[in-house]
């Protein structure tokens, strides 16, 4: 007999992946229309500037928002007590490179992400080993300075339990411009399809390798199909930081959404021990 919390669950995590579905099902919609609009304009140009040499009109293949999210979130305004200090002054990164970066971290060594936040401090042990494109990317990411100033702009407080960030543009549909591999997806820390507490993990667009640089924070166990790369573990002191976030909760009431805590990454750091 199923009970009516798994039932919620089952729910809550069907509703997940039809969200995640629509998004890129949109996302192609939109590439296609674009390369549509794109079409029309060049043959409007080439007809009024008939005397002159034609040329190509070209279009990157979207690569500038390559996306990492779960899903986007919306963005109601927040009613709801903030615990949260004020952001640091500062703009978002709008900088997108065509690859991903060749690994340059030593595998071999411990890596400490660090995300110094409005609502605390949050520090990650990376997997270095286990998911090293991973590491290397956000190593590359955030000494190019490209997660400062950006917000956390999903919560989720039912079904599952995260914190989800790494958009500079805080859509959920922002990315670096290049894709990395999954990786880690048999890590002995995920067992029967959960995600435990403290699990840090890539987000993606439902796609295989389609890791950008979104990133989710597991603050309480969630099941989650073995699909999103897990390349770190929060500390303690991170785990505090993330329950006054999620108890603050989000904007929406309905378990998915902006949080109301304004929760900003002022300066992200990759550290080797």
């Amino acid at each position: 007999m199923v009970s009516q919390e798994q039932r919620r669950r089952q729910l809550a995590r069907e509703k997940f992946l039809r969200q995640q579905q629509r998004r890129t099902e949109a996302r192609r919609k939109s590439r296609v229309r674009n390369s549509v609009v794109a079409s029309v304009l060049g043959v409007i140009l080439v007809g009024s500037l008939a005397l002159y040499t034609t040329g190509t009109l070209k279009q990157d293949d979207d690569k500038t928002n390559a996306n990492a999210e779960v899903t986007p979130s919306p963005s109601a305004p927040s009613k709801a007590p903030d615990p949260c200090e004020k952001p640091a002054e500062g703009k978002v990164a709008s900088k997108t490179w065509k690859k991903e970066p060749a690994i340059s971290i030593d595998k071999s060594a411990e890596y400490t992400l660090t995300l110094d936040t409005t609502c605390g401090a949050i520090d990650v042990a990376l997997k270095a080993s286990a998911a090293p494109h991973t590491v290397n990317s956000f190593d590359f990411l955030a000494n190019k300075g490209y997660f400062d100033h950006s917000t956390c702009h999903r919560l989720t407080t039912n079904g599952i339990y995260v914190l989800q960030c790494g958009d500079p543009t805080g859509t959920g549909t922002g990315g670096p411009g290049y894709t990395i591999p999954d990786e880690n997806l048999k890590d002995k820390s995920l067992k029967d399809n959960i995600y435990p507490a403290g699990t840090v993990a890539m987000a993606n667009t439902g796609q295989k390798d389609s890791g950008g640089s979104q990133f989710f924070l597991v603050y309480e166990d969630s099941q989650l199909p073995p699909s999103y790369t897990p390349f770190g573990t929060l500390s303690d002191a991170g785990m505090k930081v993330m329950r006054k976030i999620a108890e603050a909760g989000e904007s929406t009431g309905a378990g998915d959404g902006a949080p109301n805590a304004t929760v900003v990454i002022d300066k992200a750091t990759v550290t080797k021990s």
